[in-house]
């Protein structure tokens, strides 16, 4: 699963990734509307982590997504 097709689905998607952060709020979600960056940001901003721990973190989920 690439992030092409993540973010192309994003709908779908919404509900695995706030299983994965539930800190983030459906608001949030609308807000990030499957643009990577804007989902490190908010997870950056609501965990207290570095924007790396973020990347690396969205990272592992994606590779967890199957296709």
């Amino acid at each position: 699963m690439n992030w092409d097709q993540i973010e192309g689905n994003w709908k779908q998607f919404k509900g695995k990734v706030k299983e994965q952060w539930g800190k983030l709020t459906d608001d949030h979600l609308d807000t990030i509307a499957g643009r990577r960056d804007q989902l490190a940001g908010q997870i950056q901003e609501q965990y207290g982590i570095t924007k790396e721990e973020a990347e690396e973190q969205i990272s592992n989920w994606e590779r967890n997504q199957r296709g």
